[in-house]
């Protein structure tokens, strides 16, 4: 049973990484605080990110590629997490407010989680 819930969660988990990696084309704008301005050319690391978000959501609703689609969805979660991070400790943080901050960490975790039980599913499944 517990499978079946993880593996439906996977599945919306997925489809949310492809609408979030199309919104970095439709509303790139929103995702700039994001980056962090160590960082030069911004925007094609907007860009950047939200075509690896379509390809890896896209990649784990094919069975052949599932594992790779998996994959990329744990690695980006855990290159998004130190973004996270760091907003809980400036003062104005890039997700807008400080209890925006403070909810959205431990968030990105439950998203690593999640994407890791995908990994091993995904896994499992071939």
């Amino acid at each position: 049973m517990l499978n079946k819930v993880f593996k439906v969660l996977g599945f919306i988990f997925a489809l949310f990484i492809v609408y979030g990696g199309v919104q970095h084309f439709l509303e790139a704008e929103f995702y700039l605080p994001f980056v962090p301005s160590v960082f030069p050319f911004a925007m094609p690391i907007i860009y950047l990110s939200g075509i690896l978000e379509v390809v890896f959501g896209v990649a784990y609703f094919i069975p052949k590629y599932r594992l790779i689609g998996a994959w990329g969805i744990f690695i980006l979660m855990v290159v998004f997490l130190p973004i996270h991070l760091a907003d809980v400790f400036i003062d104005a943080p890039a997700i807008g407010s400080k209890t925006a901050a403070y909810v959205r960490l431990p968030v990105q975790f439950l998203f690593i989680v999640l994407s890791w039980k995908m990994v091993d599913m995904a896994k499992k499944s071939q």
